[in-house]
């Protein structure tokens, strides 16, 4: 089992990713896929902004993983 910290840190690295690739790309992408790349990150954000402190490791990899997938994968689509 992956230790909070280790999981924090790889949830980091894809945020990270995900912002670099907006970054560099001039061409204009896909709403759709922006829009629900932009829906999964506010979903984690919002989870993890609880003031309380109760939020699910579980649900921030989830939604972070599924944005930096299809970031990417449209990505690969383009370049094939």
């Amino acid at each position: 089992m992956q230790t909070k910290e280790i999981r924090l840190r790889r949830i980091q690295h894809l945020a990270y990713e995900i912002m670099d690739e907006m970054n560099k790309r001039k061409e204009r992408r896909q709403f759709d896929t922006l829009s629900l790349v932009i829906d999964n990150l506010s979903r984690a954000i919002g989870d993890f902004a609880d003031p309380l402190g109760n939020y699910s490791l579980d649900y921030l990899e989830k939604k972070v993983e599924n944005a930096h997938y299809l970031l990417f994968i449209n990505e690969k689509k383009v370049h094939s």
